[in-house]
């Protein structure tokens, strides 16, 4: 199954994709929220879905440590079930996603490359970790 994993953000939102054997995945895209024009993400989200051909969603849901939701996972959450359905039929699906993006950081650290270009990477990277796990896969 093509899987899209969606690591969902206020500012940027980052994709990931698998392939249709769920062997590889693969950063897709970082989505720039416009903050005048919201509606632009969503935009470019159908449009990703549907040029991939993207059969299930995953949103990564950004759980605390301590097992409950902070404001962050209200909002993911409300995306996921109310604005996400209004694009798209496919199944959704949340997965928590606790440390993904701390993870993603480390992941970038010590690679030679300047802060910019990593907060370019990181929702993008943050989102492949969030499909590995899913799919049970090491990261």
């Amino acid at each position: 199954m093509r899987y899209l994993a969606i690591d969902y953000g206020l500012a940027r939102t980052g994709l990931a994709m698998c392939d249709e054997s769920e062997s590889f995945v693969s950063p897709l895209c970082q989505i720039n929220m416009h903050k005048k024009k919201p509606h632009l993400m969503l935009e470019q989200l159908s449009q990703h879905i549907n040029e991939n051909e993207i059969e299930s969603i995953i949103v990564g849901l950004p759980i605390n440590m301590d097992g409950t939701e902070g404001e962050q996972a209200k909002l993911t959450r409300y995306f996921a079930e109310k604005t996400l359905p209004t694009i798209t039929n496919l199944p959704i699906i949340l997965h928590d996603e606790r440390l993904s993006s701390h993870h993603a950081q480390g992941q970038l650290s010590g690679i030679g490359i300047t802060r910019a270009q990593k907060k370019q990477k990181k929702d993008m990277l943050a989102a492949c970790n969030i499909l590995n796990d899913y799919l049970g896969h090491e990261y």
